[in-house]
């Protein structure tokens, strides 16, 4: 088990206990199974950002703050350098990293987003999470299932959706696909 991903669980449940309340009522007051929610607390799994993304703003705490263990600070405008933002996921087959990761109280949490080439014989792993997404693609192609309806992208393509339908992506043609990814 990576050590980041046992930081990240232990202080979201810092956070959980501060406020005096179950794993259970904060994954049924969230959206999420308790069974599912438990793994991620306990390190078993790791939380699926868009769930990090829920819980931060549950807690009050910018997502940064909560993988970090850093609070953000910057409250003008965050510059974040080509090869700079730090990587927010451990996702095998998938790259996150977090393009605001230092702005305090973002209204929404850019993500560029790398599904590497190996997704493509892999099943479309499906995930809900609360609120909105927006996803620009840059290069390669992508298949994203959204409540059941695949489709398609390419360069220059973007979807709007709701988040809490299940979806998931995966790149096509046998090269990584590489996105932007605004969760709201």
């Amino acid at each position: 088990m990576k050590e980041n991903v046992k930081e990240i669980s232990a202080r979201v449940r810092v956070l959980r206990e501060i406020e005096e309340i179950s794993s259970e009522t904060l994954a049924k007051e969230l959206g999420f199974d308790p069974a599912e929610y438990n793994a991620w607390e306990s390190g078993e799994k790791d939380f699926p950002v868009g769930a990090l993304v829920e819980i931060a703003s549950r807690f009050k705490v910018d997502l940064s703050e909560l993988i970090s263990g850093v609070a953000s600070k910057l409250k003008t405008c965050c510059v974040t350098r080509a090869g700079q933002a730090p990587e927010v996921s451990r996702r095998p087959m998938y790259g996150y990293w977090n393009l605001a990761y230092n702005f305090h109280r973002k209204k929404a949490e850019p993500f560029l987003v790398e599904a590497s080439s190996e997704t493509e014989n892999k099943p479309i792993n499906l995930n809900t999470h609360p609120g909105q997404e927006f996803n620009y693609v840059l290069e390669g192609r992508l298949l994203i299932s959204i409540g059941g309806l695949d489709i398609e992208l390419g360069p220059g393509d973007c979807v709007y959706y709701d988040s809490g339908e299940p979806h998931g992506m995966k790149a096509l043609g046998g090269k990584a696909a590489r996105f932007l990814a605004f969760v709201f």
